[in-house]
């Protein structure tokens, strides 16, 4: 049995991180509902200065159930393969991490904060409708498949990882 200090990885470093989730661009955000329910949803997002921004319908659930220092999870699917993934199925890496959120209600955010990626992910229609969740990753980031080689990532000893975003 693997302990957490086995799992801790030499292959990964906060910047590798980020960039495996610059590279994606759907994420499944978990939280709690009001009435104390786990709940999940897939969400579009971008990453800008260290944090993930994901734009919500304003008056959607999203936007009245996650509120301002609500801690939520993460959890970012980045494929790997390439083209041989068209050749064989190659699972995706993920990185999985708890945020804190922030919510921006629908004309609240400032423009620059808005990161260009996401508004071109979303419909223009909905833009001025849209709430912004600011999430900012606490703690350990724990991935699979994240930072190594595809032969690595294969071999459940080498595939975890576990590194500090900051």
């Amino acid at each position: 049995m693997r302990t957490t200090a086995a799992v801790a990885s030499t292959h990964l470093s906060p910047q590798t991180v980020w960039r495996a989730l610059q590279k994606a661009s759907f994420a499944v955000l978990g939280h709690v509902t009001p009435a104390g329910k786990p709940r999940t949803s897939g969400v579009m997002y971008a990453v800008h200065d260290r944090r993930i921004y994901v734009g919500v319908a304003d008056d959607g659930w999203k936007a009245q159930q996650i509120a301002t220092g609500d801690e939520v999870s993460v959890t970012v699917l980045v494929r790997r393969g390439g083209l041989l993934a068209l050749v064989i199925p190659i699972p995706p890496a993920t990185v999985t991490f708890r945020a804190r959120a922030t919510m921006h209600r629908a004309g609240t955010a400032q423009a620059e904060q808005v990161p260009g990626e996401l508004l071109k992910r979303l419909p223009a229609a909905t833009r001025d409708d849209m709430a912004l969740i600011e999430l900012v990753p606490e703690g350990d980031v724990v991935t699979y498949g994240i930072g190594v080689s595809l032969r690595e990532f294969a071999d459940p000893n080498a595939a975890p990882g576990r590194v500090g975003v900051a």
